[in-house]
Parts: C-alpha cells; structure tokens; sequence
C-alpha cells in the first residue's frame, strides 16, 4: 500500500503546483477518481477472481473476465466523467500516464497482478497510454470539446469489453469472433450517434469492425481508439456538418 500512497502524494503535488490553472474541484476528483481506480484494479477485480476460481471458473477466462470489467468500471466510467469535471485535459493526461507506469512495474519486475494481468502482453498499459492521448487531442483538435476524444475511449472501454464478454462466454477464450463485433456494434454505433451525430455511429461502426483484427504489439486498445478517433477528426475536416 506504500506506493500506493506515494503515488496519491504525486498527484497532490502536481495538482497543488498548478493550482493556478485548475479548480480545486478538479484536485479533488483527480484523486478520488485515481483512487477508485487502484479500488477496482486491487481489490475489487482480486475478490472477483477469487470468487469466479473458486465457482471452477478457469483461471484465463477469469482473467479475461477481470480485464474487461477493469475496461469498464475504471476506463469507461471515468472517461463518462471527464466532460462533466475537468476544463483541460491535464489531469486526465497525468492520471492516465501514472497509471501506465503503475501497470509497467509489475511486467518489469516479473510480479505480475496475477488477478488480470498476463505474462503474454502488457495491453493494459497500451490502454491507459490511449486512453490519456486520446482524450486530449481530441480536446486539442476539436477546440475543447472533450466528447471528440471520449466517445473514441468509450469505444475502446465498454464497446470493446462488450465483444471480449461475448467471445469469453462463447469460446472460454481469447480469440477473435464477428459474433462479439457484432455486439460491440449495438454499442458504439447509437452511442456514437447520441454524442456526435452521425459522425459519432460511423466511428463507432468502423471502430466494431477495426477491433476484429490486431497483431501483436499493436492491439485492439491501439487500433479502436485511434481508427474511430481518425475518422471523427476527418469529419470534422471535411464534412463538419456530419458532427
């Protein structure tokens, strides 16, 4: 628990060193929300292996279980909540890139958070190094309009956890299936629809489609983000009245 502590007392001084830019709401929530994440990551997911194990649930498809309800409750949740919260992109950004190294640091030493964490891949950190870069350049690009980035988060948090649900109960495995997609697309098409019109369900289409295919090192929470996030920032280019 020390590091986690150490951790929060970054976040505070980072905050505390900028006070001039941001609110104190926005300190306030930046924390709590890194805390409700180390919650899901530490305890929650661990008690929910723990209790999927002990229900002769596989130890991978448990973890992949794990993964996606990560996905969810920390990546999707709190993106939902950044538009409401932060004026600029910094703290999301910061909370984002300490969570990557705080997920590094297990792969690096060979302790690995056995929990959802696999010896295979670190796409975990991909995650949160895509969800902080996409968030804020799409506040950049859009001129502060934080739904630019997230709706493209969204896809990779909850329409991507969705699929991965699907192919977990179908196939008790990591794999590919159209099946999934298919489900991600209920998702992300009229969720996109509802933030950015119809700009918002192409993306969410292209990115159901996108998600079928990766090659290791560049996987799913690379490609989803960053092809939906492509074609919003095409629109907005040459059809800004598609947003």
């Amino acid at each position: 628990m020390q590091r986690f502590k150490l951790i929060q007392l970054f976040i505070l001084d980072l905050c505390l060193g900028m006070s001039v830019a941001v609110s104190m709401p926005e300190v306030t929530a930046t924390v709590l929300l890194f805390l409700w994440v180390i919650f899901v990551a530490e305890i929650l997911t661990r008690r929910l292996y723990t209790w999927m194990v002990k229900r002769n649930v596989q130890h991978n498809v448990a973890v992949y279980y794990n993964r996606k309800v990560i996905h969810i409750l920390t990546g999707g949740f709190v993106a939902s909540l950044v538009p409401y919260i932060f004026e600029t992109p910094i703290f999301p950004l910061a909370m984002a890139c300490l969570l990557a190294v705080f997920l590094y640091i297990p792969h690096k030493k060979g302790k690995l958070m056995h929990w959802f964490q696999v010896e295979e891949n670190a796409y975990e950190v991909s995650f949160c190094i895509m969800w902080g870069a996409i968030i804020a350049l799409g506040w950049f690009v859009s001129g502060g309009n934080f739904w630019f980035g997230v709706l493209p988060v969204l896809f990779m948090s909850v329409g991507d956890a969705i699929t991965g649900m699907v192919r977990n109960t179908l196939y008790k495995r990591r794999t590919k299936s159209w099946w999934g997609n298919l489900a991600m697309a209920a998702f992300s098409i009229p969720v996109g629809a509802a933030v950015l019109g119809l700009a918002g369900a192409l993306a969410g289409a292209v990115a159901s489609v996108i998600e079928h295919f990766e090659s290791n090192p560049i996987d799913d929470n690379i490609t989803v983000p960053l092809s939906s996030f492509s074609i919003l920032f095409l629109v907005k280019v040459f059809a800004h009245g598609l947003l």
